[in-house]
């Protein structure tokens, strides 16, 4: 971005749109998407079960391991292609925060690599390294892991961690570390235009909202 503050389309242009609530209903997911083409976000991101979406001029992500991490690689790696067999075009996956926690970062890598091969190259892969429960080391150790798998996002947070979501901080350092070479994805408790804004300046790409009409409205 320069130093020009973005636009309403520019970050309606970087949003995925999102509902993971357990309690989602096939209804809720319609709405989901009537309101994402309303607003004119990117994408709308949904849990696994929920595909397929009928989501026509929408990018179409979808989770996996999520929301703890604490999958065996492979049924990630599963998970992740059969959400692309029904439609996703980006996965969402989430790392063993534990292993990062540990600094076993060759763990975290190979979760990563196991899930970019199941998927192939031609689907984007969002790494949630859910930063807010990390050392700003841990931080650096996860991202560099998720450019060494190949993932083409590193992303803050799952919203759904005790700890909380998305912050200045975190975003920074993690864009810092990628450098460009991968987009930064912040997510969790962004709900105004304001968080959204600030974030964009210390480096998101992309924007995980729930809450993308509050955001919007205030630009």
């Amino acid at each position: 971005m320069s130093d020009a503050q973005p636009t309403r389309a520019d970050v309606a242009a970087m949003i995925d749109h999102t509902l993971l609530k357990p309690e989602a209903t096939p209804d809720d997911v319609a709405a989901l998407v009537a309101e994402a083409r309303e607003l004119g976000v990117l994408a709308v991101c949904v849990s696994p079960s929920m595909l397929p979406v009928q989501a026509p001029g929408l990018v179409t992500a979808a989770v996996a391991g999520f929301p703890s991490g604490k999958h065996h690689s492979l049924v990630k790696a599963s998970e992740a292609r059969f959400a692309v067999q029904q439609g996703a075009a980006e996965i969402d996956m989430v790392i063993d925060v534990g292993a990062a926690v540990a600094g076993d970062f060759n763990a975290i890598l190979a979760d990563i690599v196991t899930v970019r091969e199941a998927i192939g190259e031609g689907t984007v892969l969002k790494v949630i390294i859910e930063s807010a429960a990390l050392t700003d080391e841990a931080i650096v150790g996860a991202c560099r892991a998720a450019e060494q798998a190949g993932a083409d996002f590193v992303k803050t947070s799952t919203g759904f961690h005790p700890a909380g979501g998305a912050d200045v901080h975190a975003v920074a350092l993690m864009a810092e570390t990628v450098g460009g070479r991968l987009g930064v994805k912040a997510s969790g408790g962004i709900r105004t235009a304001g968080a959204a804004l600030e974030l964009i300046a210390a480096g998101a790409t992309r924007l995980g909202l729930s809450q993308s009409r509050a955001v919007l409205d205030g630009l």
